[in-house]
């Protein structure tokens, strides 16, 4: 499997994070794709020989579709060859841009309709009949940043400087220190966070920490758990464990091991 991660356009850096690519051209090899709480949902598009099914659902996916928070584990099962495009969003444009009630499709996804005068059934066909992952992306992204030019005076933009004040601390901050730099009431700051983005301010700090916990353990950045746990601001090595476990299923050792 092949893996990259790709910046986006300028034009919608505003509210995509990241874009990621996985791709295997070998036409007899089962793959599984585990996945993770990281506190953004997005769009995905998807050309596999045999499709693309979600695990623990068993659910088979369409060709493109967004999908909510990813807060249990999940498995993207596929048989053969495949390409995989993810727009990862920052978590604050479902609702301005397809009016989805951002909870509601926590664990879950949403199929696009007809909207903004594109036929996302000639879209997708136009998508799969093209090769090149460039013009794949290409596309998605002017559809993505027309989107953006109808409903971006609905943007919550200070919902959008809270979660960044989030991602860089790395889930080590207070929500109230938050609501203080922002200049807002904190109750305000709780109530518009969980509105825009489908979980809480608290929860998606606590999201934030443990993708920095996966990352030093993926990476193998450290040499003692304890070094993971108290780098990453949790209280004891049994607060790191249950946190780590509520979102991957396992505990840090089994992890690793595995």
């Amino acid at each position: 499997m092949n893996f990259s991660s790709i910046k986006p356009h300028s034009s919608i850096s505003l509210f995509v994070k990241n874009i990621w690519v996985f791709e295997n051209n070998k036409e007899n090899q089962h793959t599984s794709l585990p996945f993770f709480a990281d506190g953004y949902p997005g769009l995905m598009f998807q050309k596999t020989e045999n499709g693309l099914y979600v695990n623990p659902h068993n659910k088979k996916m369409p060709e493109i579709f967004l999908y909510g928070q990813t807060i249990k584990p999940i498995t993207l099962e596929i048989d053969g060859s495949y390409q995989i495009i993810i727009f990862q969003f920052y978590p604050f444009v479902l609702r301005a841009f397809w009016k989805i009630i951002p909870e509601s499709i926590n664990d879950s996804c949403y199929y696009l309709d007809n909207t903004l005068e594109v036929n996302i059934e000639e879209f997708t066909r136009q998508l799969l009949e093209t090769d090149s992952l460039d013009k794949r992306i290409e596309k998605i992204s002017h559809l993505l940043f027309q989107y953006f030019i109808q409903k971006k005076n609905s943007l919550d933009l200070c919902i959008r400087k809270a979660i960044q004040n989030i991602i860089d601390c790395k889930g080590q901050t207070s929500i109230k220190e938050i609501a203080e730099n922002l200049e807002i009431n904190i109750r305000t700051l709780e109530r518009r966070f969980l509105k825009e983005t489908g979980i809480s301010a608290k929860q998606f700090a606590k999201i934030s920490q443990f993708q920095a916990t996966l990352h030093q353990l993926t990476t193998k950045d450290y040499i003692k758990l304890t070094d993971v746990v108290y780098e990453n601001g949790f209280s004891d090595q049994s607060h790191f464990i249950r946190v780590f476990k509520a979102f991957t299923g396992k505990t840090p050792k089994n992890f690793v091991i595995k």
